[in-house]
């Protein structure tokens, strides 16, 4: 399907889809630089402006449509605010990784330093609560203020297993729940509640949110060990530099593996780093990390509420397999 200033691989048709998208990205746009101080817009509307791949978009404007058979200005709102939200997430965690570029912009952390990073992330949160209260409804407002805490616990549960080669992939998956899986589940949520639909429509949706949220996350981690920096566009590794050991990693470490991360995980070098990518790529760990997306591919399908036939659910059942033909394709 299309989306705007992004390449998302999902790919689609839905002239009413692409329409809505435009308005959402227009709404990420007057929301991120509604500031009063020029230099908050500016910061908050260039991480913004950069764009990404709007998966949660998608979703929540494919969900009402499905549902409902048209998308309203709310369930555009909804888009927006959900981006927001993930936005502001991703300003606070460059700054925790200290990181100088996304998506091809320098961080507001590289540029400005961490204070304002924290009160940049902090307006784009708060933007997006207040934007949902005022245009979508109360309810919609709390379900994003839940969602912000879900972000702060999986960061907490995150931080407290860094540079542990014995985190089990468990503790991982529980934190990508919460730090990824529950910003694709509130977007089924408010996909449903924009097209007033039923309590077990609304449970497929979530439900379906949160498969495809885990899945996306896994992939990505997935990536970060076995793609390029040519086709990411960024450096691979990170995860391991930073010492954040995922869940594809965990499954697939060796003993020796471990023991090199438990002696030298903080200060490992490049060539260390590159001589244990180069290792992982020859192990089953593609295969073994794609066949398991691949089942929760099929559970969030699994999980779409029954709902009449038409080409919005269609393009929700199409996107898991989508995303994971995508992301099979950027490996090694």
């Amino acid at each position: 399907m299309s989306t705007v200033k992004s390449s998302n691989p999902a790919g689609s048709a839905l002239p009413s889809l692409a329409r809505a998208l435009t308005r959402v990205e227009d709404e990420i746009k007057a929301l991120a630089t509604s500031s009063s101080l020029p230099v908050v817009n500016s910061a908050s509307g260039r991480i913004t402006g950069a764009g990404g791949k709007r998966l949660r978009s998608v979703l929540i404007l494919s969900g009402s449509l499905a549902v409902s058979g048209t998308i309203t200005d709310r369930a555009v709102t909804a888009a927006a605010c959900v981006e927001l939200l993930h936005a502001g997430s991703l300003v606070h965690d460059d700054l925790m990784d200290d990181a100088e570029e996304r998506r091809g912009v320098r961080t507001v952390d590289a540029d400005w330093g961490p204070g304002p990073a924290v009160l940049v992330g902090d307006f784009l949160l708060a933007r997006a609560s207040q934007a949902a209260l005022e245009r979508i409804s109360p309810f919609a407002a709390g379900r994003l203020a839940r969602v912000v805490t879900d972000l702060v616990e999986g960061q907490v549960l995150e931080v407290m297993d860094l540079y542990d080669p014995h985190r089990s992939p468990e503790s991982a998956l529980r934190s990508v729940r919460l730090k990824t899986g529950a910003l694709f589940e509130v977007g089924g949520v408010l996909a449903a509640h924009c097209a007033d639909a039923d309590e077990a429509t609304a449970a497929g949706l979530a439900r379906f949110g949160a498969l495809f949220g885990l899945m996306f996350q896994i992939l990505d981690d997935l990536l970060d060990l076995v793609s390029t920096a040519q086709r990411l566009g960024k450096p691979v590794g990170h995860d391991l530099r930073q010492g954040v050991y995922t869940f594809p990693l965990l499954r697939a470490l060796t003993d020796d593996q471990r023991d090199l991360l438990a002696r030298r995980g903080r200060e490992l070098t490049d060539a260390e780093v590159a001589g244990l990518l180069a290792e992982l790529r020859q192990t089953g760990l593609v295969a073994d990390t794609l066949a398991h997306c691949t089942a929760l591919a099929a559970r969030a399908v699994r999980a779409l509420p029954d709902l009449p036939d038409s080409e919005a659910l269609a393009t929700l059942r199409a996107l898991p397999d989508a995303y994971l033909d995508w992301a099979a394709s950027q490996t090694g």
